[in-house]
């Protein structure tokens, strides 16, 4: 039987407001999971799949590097642009309009403790997605995320990915270039890889993508592949 995950579309939304709201909703599942333990209780953790868009922001992972910042203050107030420091693994990324931010807050323990195995699903998920579009996507081997032509000097990144986890529950997760501005990317260095190429699905088609479409094909991809029913 499927596992139930709330799936909602936040929409455009403030990333600090988002992180807080993720953690609200992380803070929650972990606290049942607490409880149980200490109770010997059996409570049925939640599950979400959260889909958004943020304003232009640069976000730096706990392992991140200031140096790839390539902006000051005021340069970030004339891109009107934010910055923040986060709790998730990995280096400095971006987010904006028109780019897939999705917010998989699941207990693995309803599907599989295994942290490797969770990312190479969303990944997986991400490349059969480009797939759909004659895109023909894939890893990178010793880097997260989805790359195009990641065996040769095109090598280019199309999702970028950062998560965080406790007792088995994560929050973060994916960034997925749709239709988003790649010219924000050239005041970074992104993930802290500076001779490799970021590009989005509008780059490589050529033209803007119908962004309801490509989430119904994404949450479709990762529906299957963690055998969840969405709801």
């Amino acid at each position: 039987m499927n596992k139930q995950v709330q799936y909602t579309d936040w929409g455009l939304v403030d990333y600090q407001e988002a992180w807080d709201r993720q953690e609200e909703i992380f803070t929650q599942t972990v606290a049942v999971k607490n409880k149980n333990r200490l109770n010997g209780t059996a409570h049925p953790t939640p599950n979400h799949l959260i889909f958004t868009e943020h304003p232009h922001v640069y976000t730096m992972g706990k392992s991140g590097h200031e140096e790839y910042l390539l902006l000051d203050e005021v340069g970030l107030k004339e891109k009107n642009v934010t910055f923040y420091k986060i709790n998730r693994g990995g280096d400095i990324t971006y987010h904006g309009p028109g780019q897939i931010v999705g917010y998989p807050i699941l207990d693995l323990d309803n599907f599989f403790t295994d942290i490797h195995l969770y990312l190479r699903t969303l990944e997986e998920a991400v490349i059969r997605t480009c797939t759909e579009y004659g895109i023909e996507a894939g890893r990178y081997e010793g880097y997260t995320g989805v790359w195009l032509d990641a065996d040769n000097d095109k090598a280019r990144k199309i999702c970028a990915m950062g998560v965080r986890a406790s007792r088995w529950v994560t929050m973060h997760g994916f960034a997925f270039n749709v239709n988003a501005d790649l010219g924000y990317f050239g005041n970074i260095v992104p993930c802290g890889i500076d001779d490799k190429d970021v590009t989005s699905l509008e780059r490589e088609l050529g033209h803007k993508l119908d962004m309801e479409e490509v989430k119904s094909k994404l949450k479709g991809h990762i529906a299957d592949l963690f055998q969840m029913e969405l709801i």
